[in-house]
């Protein structure tokens, strides 16, 4: 049985929002109270509120870039992040890897196209490339530290390009390569301060945050010039 937490369960972003760190960590709970001579392994994944995405692959026709091919994705998670005690596939074979989405190329993304296999394996490997850059899809293997056999803890980083929304913090104690006991738990992530004002005004008073944008771009518009026929 697993006893596990994280360090936050509420996340809140504001201005200044860089991205953060989570400590996720809990206890192994063994039936008789004792570990098993062979070692168990923890897997942590973080996930994000899923997303449908499209791809476009671009392409240089005359001299201009075009969008050419192109597959959409229905239920890509807006984040991923997987951290475990050693390498996935030492742990797991890709039957397991696959049920548990153990591993950006476990993901089910449901392709909503009738791309190819092969065109759709080169868009989900973009997919997760692009978003590992922006920070948004990270692994970690041999991240997991466990502590006698029984206490563990992994730390994953958020980037600050996270978006709102509800999150989940899933653990998974493996044993002889198979799954024997998972917990989750839930984590929020949240505007706060000035950025919660700004989106619900947009929210709940489109037109008057319309006009006020209009206004405030003119007014901003109509001071740099002012100041620049005074330069």
């Amino acid at each position: 049985m697993l006893v596990p937490d994280v360090s936050q369960r509420e996340v809140e972003i504001r201005y200044s929002f860089s991205g953060a760190e989570l400590l996720l960590f809990g206890a192994i709970v063994y039936p008789d109270g004792r570990a098993p001579d062979k070692p168990a392994d923890i897997v942590v994944v973080l996930k994000g509120p899923e997303q449908s995405i499209t791809m476009r692959e671009k392409q240089k026709v005359a001299g201009i870039w075009v969008n050419a091919a192109s597959a959409r994705f229905r239920s890509a998670p807006s984040y991923y992040a997987m951290a475990s005690s050693r390498p996935i596939d030492a742990i797991v074979d890709d039957r397991t890897a696959a049920i548990y989405e153990l591993g950006l190329d476990k993901l089910q993304l449901s392709p909503a196209s009738l791309n190819a296999n092969a065109e759709l394996e080169r868009f989900q490997a973009g997919l997760a490339d692009l978003r590992h850059r922006y920070g948004l899809f990270v692994e970690r293997p041999g991240a997991v530290e466990i502590t006698d056999g029984v206490l563990y803890q992994a730390r994953l980083p958020l980037s600050a390009r996270v978006i709102v929304g509800p999150y989940t913090a899933e653990t998974f104690l493996v044993q002889d390569g198979r799954v024997v006991a998972a917990a989750v738990r839930d984590i929020t992530i949240r505007k706060s301060g000035f950025e919660q004002f700004m989106a619900d005004a947009a929210s709940d008073w489109p037109f008057a945050y319309g006009m006020v944008a209009i206004i405030m771009a003119c007014a901003m518009g109509w001071a740099a010039g002012s100041i620049a026929r005074r330069l």
